[in-house]
């Protein structure tokens, strides 16, 4: 069969066949009176062979070897193939994923596309001050991709420049900020979640607040309490007994009671988180250490019956314990 009639009836153009010839895949048995190629059944099988692996993305060399070398087996070929198709796979996801970021930044001309890649770039930087700066760069005038950000924020382990990150993210006025985040909250890795949590912490829209007070029921305890201490901030009952909690137990106890005198501020409140206190002083049930930290939260709650508590506290057989309460009970009385 002649090259012609080869190329027409198995698809592969008459220039590949010489290609094919070329580079010695497939050489035709025989060659006519006049020297033309000339195709015997066993040359076109081979051909359809070589393009069944063309057609799994082998190149020419890889075919070359497969049909000649022994020693080139299946169970190489295909773990080569593997290899080769998640290396294109993950370059076109992250392609695409820049062009949705893109997109999403609604840019309206060139210049700002060309600003958006430069940013997006400089997040992904393996120089921190270079990822600081593009988190900082944020203005209302200057359209970043939250997704980015929410990525990078979850992914940060730099101090200065997370919390740049989120920054940027309180900034954005973004609707979509916080519940991107929240995603993070069920991360398996301990680290996203707690960056997760510190980030919808510091977002001050109500899209947020709701999040941190569904976050008091989160499994991860790092995450309650970070929950707790920005509810307490924004006036959230609910995060009153972990809260308490934290001062017991002495985890950002200080930011803790801050944040219950905050909630005190209000006097039906005051009552209320002064009991709670209170109620922790049981004899037997608190260490002389957590009896000086409530000592300490009671200091702004103004309430009688955080005042009689530090009276108790004052002859605590403790003298820690003892002489920090007589000098709230002191700073109070002077107030």
């Amino acid at each position: 069969m002649l090259i012609g009639e080869v190329a027409r009836r198995s698809g592969v153009s008459a220039r590949m066949l010489r290609h094919y010839d070329a580079l010695g895949l497939v050489r035709p048995t025989g060659r006519t009176d006049a020297g033309y190629r000339e195709y015997s059944a066993e040359d076109i099988q081979r051909i359809f062979h070589i393009e069944s692996l063309r057609s799994l993305g082998l190149s020419l060399h890889d075919v070359g070897r497969a049909l000649e070398d022994p020693a080139f087996t299946p169970a190489q070929l295909v773990e080569h193939l593997i290899d080769q198709t998640q290396e294109r796979i993950a370059r076109q996801t992250e392609l695409l994923t820049r062009l949705r970021r893109i997109g999403a930044a609604q840019p309206t001309d060139w210049k700002e596309v060309l600003h958006t890649v430069e940013l997006l770039q400089a997040l992904g930087s393996k120089n921190a001050g270079k990822r600081q700066h593009a988190a900082l760069s944020w203005t209302e005038d200057v359209s970043m991709p939250v997704e980015a950000l929410v990525e990078a924020a979850l992914s940060e382990k730099d101090p200065n420049v997370a919390g740049a990150l989120r920054w940027a993210l309180a900034r954005s006025g973004d609707s979509e900020s916080a519940l991107l985040l929240a995603k993070g909250l069920g991360s398996p890795v301990a680290e996203v979640r707690e960056r997760a949590a510190q980030s919808i912490a510091e977002i001050p829209d109500a899209q947020a607040t709701e999040l941190l007070r569904d976050a008091l029921a989160h499994p991860d305890l790092v995450v309650r309490r970070y929950a707790a201490l920005a509810l307490g901030a924004r006036g959230a009952t609910e995060a009153i007994p972990t809260l308490i909690d934290m001062v017991v137990e002495g985890t950002n106890d200080v930011d803790a009671a801050d944040a219950l005198s905050t909630l005190a501020s209000t006097p039906a409140l005051a009552d209320q988180i002064a009991t709670g206190l209170v109620d922790r002083l049981a004899p037997g049930t608190t260490e002389p250490p957590a009896r000086r930290r409530l000592a300490q939260a009671l200091a702004d709650i103004p309430a009688t019956i955080a005042s009689r508590a530090l009276a108790d506290l004052s002859h605590d057989e403790d003298r820690a314990v003892a002489l920090t309460a007589a000098y709230v009970l002191k700073m109070r009385d002077a107030r």
